[in-house]
C-alpha cells in the first residue's frame, strides 16, 4: 500500500522553486527568437513569392509595407523589421554564449549571469545601431 510522501523529502526542480535570473531569460529567449525568426521568415518569404507571382500591383503593395515612401513609413513594417532584427541579434549573441558554455567555460554563477546580461544589452545596442544606420546612414 502506498504511503504519503514525507514532509522532509525534497521537491523535484520546477519553475516554481527556481529564482529567476538573466541566464534563464536568455535561454528561453534563445529558443523563442529562433522559432520566431523561422516562423515569421517563412511567412514573409511565402508572402513575398506570392506577391511576386501575383503581378506588379501585389508586389508593390508588399514592398510598400517595408520601405520608405516619400518620407512616410509604415508602422507595421517597422515593427516587424525591428522585431526581426532584435530577434536576430539576441539569437546570435545567445548562440555565441552557448558556444562558449559548450567549451566548459563560463559556468561560474557570476560569469554566467554577466554574460547573460551582456547578450541582452548587445542585442538592444546592435539593433539600435543597425536601424540608425538604415535610417540616417545614407
Amino acid at each position: 500500500m502506498a504511503t504519503a510522501p514525507s514532509k522532509s523529502r525534497p521537491l523535484s526542480p520546477h519553475l516554481g522553486i527556481y529564482k529567476w535570473g538573466p541566464h534563464m531569460l536568455v535561454s528561453i529567449l534563445h529558443r523563442a527568437t529562433g522559432d520566431g525568426m523561422a516562423l515569421i521568415g517563412t511567412v514573409l518569404t511565402i508572402w513575398w513569392l506570392a506577391a511576386a507571382a501575383g503581378g506588379e500591383a501585389s508586389y508593390n503593395a508588399f514592398i510598400d509595407l517595408f520601405t520608405l515612401d516619400s518620407g512616410a513609413f509604415n508602422v507595421v513594417g517597422y515593427i516587424v523589421g525591428i522585431g526581426l532584427t532584435l530577434s536576430f541579434f539576441q539569437h546570435l549573441a545567445s548562440g555565441i554564449r552557448h558556444f562558449v558554455l559548450d567549451t566548459g567555460a563560463g559556468y561560474e554563477l557570476k560569469t554566467n549571469k554577466s554574460w547573460a546580461i551582456v547578450t541582452i544589452v548587445f542585442s538592444i545596442l546592435a539593433t539600435a545601431a543597425f536601424w540608425a544606420f538604415l535610417i540616417w546612414g545614407k
